[in-house]
């Protein structure tokens, strides 16, 4: 890998410097860096949507081992990977792994980067990384060659939804039941999850006026950036809310929901990236293992009265999740459709099904 060869640094808005070596596509990109503590999922992990405008940081000290999956797709979606191409503008890891193996590899990491036109920067001390991003929180940054110039650049003062959600509705599945998916940069394995219920799903842009068509329920999707950037969406599930029928808001969907229903959001120092967040259902001892990726948070505070907090962040007491207290409308901060990560709460999948 000749890339190897040629040295490069990531930049911070502080004036920190991590240097290491150049791997994936050769260029200088500029964002928000973000770390991610899974030990494995990467393929999915830069398939996000939720990654856009940002420059993951994976603290796993090995990456590239096990490849690329082949892309394959059934109805359309994606069968393994989260999206159709790589969102997140860059990747810094520790130590990469050429050499891979892995019964459905189809190619290596540094490939697909190169492919994607995605920049990667591997020899770099993550830990001490990982260190200055929890100390100072999220901060913008560059990686550049040592001699390039590039500016620094804000994803989260940009309306992000508007570059990764669908152009026009698609749909899929021939279910009784037909469910409307917000797509505000929707994972392929949260339409999957609804798919195997048998239900049909119809997938809607993160603006698009939805209310006067046929459905029984509403799924609000995770996506990237600040959800008061999405005014259009908190609109219409504003006028949602006046109706009886099921919603599903999941991580930046469940900040949209809160926010028409009347609830603030902020910014969280360093944001919930990982496989293995502890979530308590309040008002009981059970708690989950859950998979996250999100930079902002539901003020709980905040919520009207006929809303209650349903699930929290057993590490730092952070909402993960609210309730309706009579009506069938729910959200929640973690992913459940996993992918990668834990499956403990594909069960609310089941339950949201049995609303409709």
């Amino acid at each position: 890998m000749n890339s190897r060869l040629c040295q490069a640094q990531l930049v911070l808005e502080d004036g920190s410097t991590f240097r290491g070596w150049s791997f994936g596509f050769q260029q200088s990109v500029a964002g928000e860096v973000v770390f991610n503590t899974g030990m494995v999922g990467y393929p999915e992990a830069l398939t996000d949507p939720s990654y856009a405008g940002q420059i993951l940081t994976l603290t796993y000290p090995l990456i590239g081992n096990y490849g690329v999956p082949i892309s394959q797709s059934s109805q359309g979606l994606t069968r393994v990977l989260e999206s159709e191409i790589i969102h997140a503008c860059g990747l810094v890891i520790a130590n990469y792994s050429p050499q891979f193996s892995h019964w459905s590899a189809a190619k290596s990491l540094d490939a697909w980067l190169q492919e994607q036109q995605v920049a990667g920067l591997y020899g770099v001390d993550t830990r001490r990384l990982t260190k200055r991003l929890r100390q100072q929180g999220s901060l913008l940054g560059k990686i550049v060659k040592p001699q390039d110039e590039k500016a620094f650049y804000d994803p989260n003062a940009e309306a992000l939804v508007a570059r990764v959600s669908p152009k026009e509705p698609v749909q899929y599945g021939q279910g009784a039941k037909r469910v409307v998916v917000v797509d505000c940069g929707c994972k392929h394995n949260i339409l999957r999850s609804l798919l195997s219920r048998g239900v049909t799903v119809r997938r809607v842009p993160w603006n698009y006026d939805f209310l006067a068509e046929d459905f029984d329920g509403v799924v609000v999707s995770n996506g990237p950036g600040d959800p008061k950037m999405c005014p259009e969406t908190v609109a219409l599930l504003k006028k949602l809310l006046q109706g009886n029928r099921p919603i599903l808001g999941i991580c930046l969907g469940h900040q949209l929901l809160a926010r028409a229903a009347g609830a603030e959001t902020y910014k969280l120092k360093f944001g919930h990236r990982s496989q293995n967040q502890p979530c308590l259902e309040v008002g009981t001892q059970r708690c989950y293992i859950t998979s996250q990726n999100h930079g902002f948070a539901v003020k709980t505070e905040t919520l009207p009265p006929e809303w209650r907090p349903w699930f929290v962040n057993a590490n730092d007491g952070t909402n993960e999740g609210i309730r309706h207290r009579r009506r069938p409308f729910m959200g929640i901060q973690f992913h459940p459709e996993a992918a990668p990560g834990p499956v403990d709460t594909d069960y609310l999948f089941d339950q949201f099904v049995a609303m409709l």
